[in-house]
């Protein structure tokens, strides 16, 4: 190998460098859901890399769902962790939704299909012993508490996703998880748009909160019925209210 071609190859790598510590971070905790990650110029001198080596591996981790970015200068902008590392058939399903979009009416439909299953399994494990496994939900709600104005409502959409995204790969079906995680996108498309048109952002939100607590609740107290219509609930209400019918996952001007 050439000297002259030596430059680009450490590019190749820098980015891979930083990838690599961030998802390492999320592995083992020391980065979790609602976290912020330092700005690209504190990342590139922490890690000796170019900034564009740390923008092309927010790009990479942004796509892959475990991070959502926010232009603008205030505390709430820069890059916030929404999930941890998953495997599966995700990628695929994502690239369908990408292409094509779905209709809001069967993603509701294939949602409330899904997570019913999704906190049956859940109440019936929890009955026979505690789930650990629920812990990464636990903590996005937490996260999603925060007191006052710390979460922006695009902050606050975005984990809420990602808490059923965690119920759905503590259940321990890898199918359903890959499904939710590919159809995560479409799913925060209708959801926000909603968001924009509800009445009162602050009462929803405070509503959400609560049911995400009632929720979990009924899994841990082993009660599949009850988990199931709450969950239901959850979704139809939402849908109901705001009544967004059709968007495409990355035009949100229906």
């Amino acid at each position: 190998m050439s000297a002259a071609s030596a430059p680009a190859v450490d590019t190749a790598r820098a980015w891979e460098t930083v990838l690599q510590r961030i998802e390492s971070d999320l592995i083992a905790g020391a980065l979790t859901p609602g976290d912020h990650l330092p700005s690209e110029r504190a990342l590139a001198a922490e890690l000796g890399v170019g900034r564009s080596s740390v923008r092309e591996a927010l790009r990479v981790l942004e796509v892959l769902g475990l991070i959502r970015t926010q232009t603008g200068s205030g505390p709430q902008s820069g890059a916030i962790i929404i999930s941890r590392p998953s495997g599966g058939m995700t990628a695929l399903v994502r690239l369908q939704v990408a292409a094509h979009g779905f209709a809001v009416r069967d993603v509701v439909k294939t949602r409330l299909v899904l997570e019913s299953d999704v906190v049956t399994e859940l109440a019936r494990a929890s009955g026979a012993a505690p789930t650990p496994a629920l812990a990464p939900a636990l903590e996005i709600l937490d996260a999603m508490e925060q007191p006052g104005d710390e979460l922006t409502r695009d902050e606050f959409l975005t984990l809420d996703q990602a808490f059923h995204l965690a119920l759905a790969v503590a259940s321990g079906n890898e199918v359903i998880a890959a499904m939710m995680a590919g159809l995560r996108e479409s799913i925060e498309a209708y959801v926000r748009v909603g968001a924009s048109v509800l009445p009162s952002w602050d009462d929803t939100s405070t509503r959400l909160k609560a049911e995400h607590r009632a929720i979990v609740a009924a899994i841990e107290a082993g009660d599949p019925e009850l988990a199931r219509t709450r969950i239901r609930d959850h979704i139809e209400t939402y849908h109901a209210e705001t009544n967004v019918s059709s968007i495409h996952p990355h035009r949100e001007d229906t």
